[in-house]
């Protein structure tokens, strides 16, 4: 599972570095908090002024611009604090439970490195604030709001050097891990330590070194940099470090130089984010995260389940349905499995369903939320891929009625031809229910969400991040009307909202200089070069593809995936005339499936860390969900084969 071990546990460690210093990163994300509503408002604000009083707001682009960059390094210390930052805990994990000396030497080293990262950060930033607070350099268009610069250099500095000071820390408290964990082992005879681990590395370390002293070709640099940057993140250093430690360095050895290295690192960190599209993804966020608090999924449910109530199967059947309303507002698989889990899977259980089935059912039909749009992985893709974010929405329609269609009659298949497996009782027919006027009431208000957002994006009235600002407030006012948001749950939902926002956008940021590095070594147009050479069809190409992506899906996330494979694999798609909208679609689809997928199956560790009930296993959860695997690999084919699916709309 893709998580940090770094926790508020940590928080101790700061406390000791300084009353005044434990609270600076509160206090940082807690701006970062209201300046995500600032920009909510804000576009809310222009999109009223420009199409109601014909007078939009000036400067918004600009605006936009700068917040984004200004959010993430406000929040990136306590999002890195919270445990936020994406990491694979495969062998970090084992070796915290079982080599634990191994562990926590392994977990002071990476998070030294990750310090180290930044405060190199903050070093190549800081002569930019210099110089723009000496020049009072100013920004923004002669029409728009001029304002000074210098004043977003300093939150990207001091936002860098607080995470600096985070990494530091944890590294601290791990060194204080590994010192009691050497004592225990002294005391224990019989216990293990774990070196051969640490020896493994260490061996990695200096062959990375050995070849550096090589000097090997720009293309053997770009192969050993992929290769070199799996290891790191199998062994457990965080995502987004890995790739800016890899990018950085392999800049330096292709350029021989490493002032490129860090002129291409400043790059990446102030140039690349400061971009107002990127908006869109705080906002999307925001939007389903308020959508979930409103418990508009509950109500979507009830009412999926009545309709199908005479249906084999129904229930399983109204979580497919109610999935793929949920997930046309809140772009968001997690959410869905979270949000389903304890709706679905306690009713299921309740009409003699088995265990399997209804756990397996809510973690493969979450993944719906992941190519129904608005989908967040369609957004990353739409800026790694530079094609129109809307543009792919629109193209994820059909394909997405599609999926969820298929898993709807493969479930009523299943109930027919496998009732051993799926289980189920009838439902009472006198059992108060739903009527047509209540399903109504229930249904209105996500239907207006979804007009609001998908009808804007589609009818060209609202850009993606106007429809998400739209749909951000049109939830807030739901949920607000319903009764169902605090002060206090508002201000949870606003916290998330930074915590998962900064986690995308730091990986992004991070893949950036990745992919900057790869296509200054050349491999991309190696590797097409090679392809063309073999013989390999496109469509030999594309099976191959969607087998690794499915393969990197067992032991990474998502983001991660299309991170880390897209800036090789877009090239090759391009110089052999492959559809950049209709490779997205297929690339999403064929992630979706490492949801599902063991060891890692980041949906099927949702369901189980929310739910309730410890006779079920998290092997239970797979062997529910592999159905759902196999449906979902059906229709990644069908749209590899018929490109015309993805592209009806476009």
């Amino acid at each position: 599972m893709q998580t940090s071990t770094s926790t508020a546990a940590e928080a101790p460690i700061l406390r000791r570095l300084g009353g005044g210093l434990s609270t600076i990163p509160l206090w940082m994300n807690s701006l970062g908090a209201i300046w995500v509503c600032f920009v909510m408002v804000l576009v809310c604000a222009d999109i009223f002024g420009r199409n109601v009083l014909n007078a939009p707001v000036r400067g918004v682009p600009e605006i936009l611009s700068y917040s984004v960059v200004s959010i993430v390094f406000l929040q990136l210390a306590h999002t890195l604090l919270m445990g936020r930052f994406t990491k694979a805990d495969l062998i970090t994990g084992w070796l915290d439970n079982n080599r634990p000396v191994a562990g926590a030497l392994m977990a002071a080293v990476f998070n030294l490195i990750g310090g180290v990262v930044f405060i190199l950060l903050s070093y190549v930033t800081y002569p930019h604030l210099l110089k723009s607070f000496a020049e009072r350099e100013v920004d923004g268009m002669p029409t728009g709001v001029v304002f000074l610069v210098w004043p977003f250099r300093l939150i990207m500095f001091l936002g860098a050097a607080v995470t600096a000071v985070v990494f530091l820390s944890i590294c601290f408290n791990a060194l204080v891990k590994l010192r009691r964990h050497i004592t225990e082992l002294r005391a224990d005879k019989d216990a293990r330590s774990g070196w051969p681990a640490a020896l493994a590395f260490a061996a990695v370390v200096a062959a990375a070194w050995l070849f550096a002293q090589t000097e090997p070709s720009n293309v053997l640099i770009g192969l050993v940099s992929v290769l070199f940057m799996l290891i790191l993140i199998a062994f457990g250093m965080h995502i987004g470090v890995a790739l800016i430690v890899i990018g950085f360095f392999g800049i330096w050895m292709v350029r021989d130089n490493p002032i490129i290295a860090e002129r291409t690192l400043w790059q990446t960190g102030s140039e690349f984010l400061r971009n107002h599209i990127l908006a869109v993804i705080p906002l999307f966020v925001m939007m389903g995260l308020l959508v979930g608090a409103s418990d508009i999924g509950r109500e979507t449910f009830d009412v999926a389940r009545w309709s199908l109530r005479r249906v084999k199967g129904g229930l399983g059947g109204a979580s497919v349905a109610a999935n793929a309303i949920f997930a046309a507002i809140t772009g968001s698989s997690i959410a869905s499995a979270a949000v389903f889990t304890k709706i679905a899977t306690p009713e299921m259980q309740r009409y003699g369903y088995t265990n399997k089935f209804s756990v397996g059912v809510v973690a493969g039909t979450s993944v719906l939320g992941m190519l129904i749009p608005p989908s967040l992985l369609l957004i990353v893709y739409g800026f790694l891929a530079e094609t129109s974010v809307g543009i792919l929405f629109l193209a994820a329609v059909i394909p997405g009625i599609i999926l969820a269609g298929s898993m709807g009659l493969g479930i009523i298949f299943m109930a027919y031809k496998m009732p051993g497996f799926v289980g189920g009782t009838e439902i009472d027919e006198n059992e108060p229910g739903e009527t047509i006027r209540s399903s109504a009431i229930k249904l209105f208000p996500i239907a207006l969400l979804i007009f609001v957002v998908l009808g804007g994006i589609y009818g060209g009235i609202l850009t993606p991040a106007e429809a998400g600002a739209a749909g951000a407030a049109g939830a807030l006012i739901i949920a607000i009307a319903r009764r169902k948001l605090t002060v206090m749950r508002f201000w949870n939902v606003v916290v998330e909202t930074g915590h998962i926002t900064v986690s995308i956008l730091f990986l992004i940021l991070a893949a950036n200089m990745y992919s900057r590095m790869l296509a200054m070594s050349g491999l991309p147009q190696f590797t097409s070069e090679l392809i063309a050479a073999a013989g390999l069809t496109f469509l030999g190409f594309m099976f191959a593809y969607i087998l690794l992506v499915i393969l990197l899906g067992m032991v990474l996330d998502s983001i991660s995936i299309m991170l880390i494979i897209l800036p090789l694999a877009l090239p090759v798609v391009v110089g052999m005339g492959g559809d950049l909208v209709w490779f997205g679609i297929v690339s999403v689809g064929a992630v979706e499936i490492g949801l599902l997928t063991p060891p890692v199956g980041l949906t099927c560790y949702v369901v189980k860390s929310v739910l309730d009930d410890d006779s079920i296993t998290l092997g239970d959860i797979f062997k529910g969900a592999f159905p759902f695997v196999l449906i979902m690999l059906v229709v990644v084919i069908l749209l590899v084969l018929v490109p015309e699916i993805s592209l009806i709309f476009v």
